[in-house]
């Protein structure tokens, strides 16, 4: 039985105003090609570069969020080798003195009913390269500088990790942070955060075998799919007596295979030596300790506030986690309702307003977000529906009507109802006629509910809520039916 040994690098495209060492825009939505550049970030000679102290601070905060050391000293090497899209012919990394040292990140085992600690090795700051264009058909390649110099964030995990699962949630997770952290939008899509695992099978515990590494994967999914047909691919080497060659493989996404790329360079390779033209970067403690005072609460420490204060379940408390603006929503529409309340019946709310933030309002949303401008329903109103429901003032039907007009208008639920005329009929005296009118209508329904047959009591009660336009007390309809159902018997 082989064993995985699996570690990540992962880099993430920081959201700053402008480039790592220019003043050309960091504007990853730019269409035109080679527009936001500069001689600087093009490498011409006589340039000098200039270090960006937003994205210092914002990778700063990143280790310090994931548990790391920041040295008081650091630096930035050159990182020598030739691509196409490097207009400099090396990229400003840092080596042997990163911002960031050691650290960890918890996720949540396969199992989700413990945790596990992926250790962090380092988190570093360098510049993003340019970009490639094939053309489909043609035998020639056309290069984008417009990303050349974006600050890039690195993360290199330990070899901890011992599956696609986990891989697969530790990526997930730190895609999480970096919008609580708000350092990056890390659009995957948009090459904004790039996932590169290093794998290596071995039969004994602790050993490590032939490293393999998957460069550019760019969505959780590949990552999951890559790592699991690679562990395949080496063990049936390995079971056939073969050797795994070290070296880099892309990933296919659409055969759902990796090919080999190129023999895996090692460190010497680079010819790493200090950056001439930058200076070293020494930190005070008031410095790094005032960007770790804007750490807000994290994922990991939100998703079990929730399910301690609020008893919501954990796909709840997750969803509540991801969606980060709708779970402020919630806790603001959670502090609009009423406080005087037994403990029960708040619960009771507190489950109501999940339960249609998580299936009304979202279907109503279609995708958007409660923090889109468009947005017009206040946590008050949306307060004030979620009691109307639990007082019993509108049926659940009617709920769904008032809740479409507050969401096109923003109306107050008590407004709409009056307007609308969406009042609960609760006289017993009217739903009454009502269930007596109903019942002379459907004969055979109560033929067949005298016959044992439960579902025409069900179907009658819907004849009721029809004929109201869901305005009827629906238990009171079901009980007065009940009642009158059995006196004919």
């Amino acid at each position: 039985m082989y064993k995985p040994t699996i570690g990540l690098e992962i880099h993430i495209e920081l959201k700053t105003k402008t480039k790592m060492f220019c003043s050309c825009p960091n504007n990853p939505d730019e269409k035109r090609p080679n527009f936001n550049i500069c001689p600087i970030c093009m490498g011409h000679p006589g340039t000098l570069p200039v270090i960006n102290e937003e994205a210092v601070a914002k990778v700063i905060k990143t280790g310090l969020a994931l548990n790391s050391q920041v040295p008081d000293h650091s630096k930035f090497d050159r990182k020598n080798y030739f691509y196409p899209d490097l207009p400099k012919g090396y990229q400003i990394s840092q080596y042997d003195k990163p911002l960031c040292v050691g650290g960890y990140l918890e996720i949540p085992t396969v199992q989700e009913q413990l945790s596990r600690k992926i250790r962090v090795r380092r988190v570093h700051l360098e510049e993003d390269t340019g970009s490639l264009v094939h053309p489909e058909g043609e035998n020639y390649s056309l290069v984008n500088f417009n990303r050349a110099g974006v600050p890039l964030m690195e993360l290199v995990t330990e070899p901890d990790i011992v599956s696609a699962k986990e891989a697969k949630k530790f990526a997930e997770e730190l895609h999480l942070i970096m919008h609580y952290l708000d350092v990056s939008d890390a659009d995957m899509e948009k090459g904004q955060m790039r996932v590169e695992v290093n794998i290596s099978l071995s039969e004994k515990e602790g050993e490590l075998g032939t490293k393999v590494e998957i460069k550019n994967l760019n969505s959780f999914r590949s990552v999951e799919r890559a790592i699991d047909y690679e562990i395949e691919r080496q063990e049936e080497i390995l079971k056939s007596g073969g050797k795994i060659l070290q070296e880099t493989r892309g990933w296919n996404d659409v055969k759902g295979i990796t090919v080999s790329q190129r023999k895996k360079e090692e460190a010497h390779d680079y010819r790493y030596f200090p950056e001439p033209d930058l200076p070293g970067l020494y930190f005070s403690r008031d410095f790094v300790g005032k960007i770790k005072s804007e750490i807000p609460e994290l994922p990991a420490s939100r998703r079990e506030r929730l399910k301690r204060e609020y008893a919501l379940t954990n796909e709840e408390a997750e969803l509540f986690v991801y969606y980060k603006n709708l779970g402020e929503y919630f806790e603001k529409v959670i502090s609009e309702l009423p406080s005087n309340l037994p403990r029960e019946n708040l619960s009771r709310l507190i489950k109501l307003s999940a339960n249609y933030l998580i299936t009304d309002l979202q279907g109503l949303l279609k995708g958007r977000s409660v923090a889109d401008k468009d947005f017009l329903i206040t946590p008050e109103n949306f307060a004030e529906f979620i009691s109307l429901i639990f007082d019993g003032k509108i049926s659940s039907k009617i709920a769904k009507q008032v809740l479409s007009e507050m969401f096109k208008t923003g109306a107050d639920p008590s407004n709409v109802i009056e307007e609308k005329e969406l009042v609960q009929i609760t006289d017993k005296a009217q739903v009454e006629g009502i269930v007596k009118e109903v019942i002379s209508q459907n004969q055979k329904a109560m033929e067949d509910y005298k016959a044992g047959k439960e579902t025409a009591l069900q179907y009658l009660v819907g004849q009721i809520m029809a004929k109201t336009k869901g305005r009827a007390n629906p238990q009171m309809a079901e009980s007065l039916l009940k009642e009158i159902l059995t006196k004919t018997k």
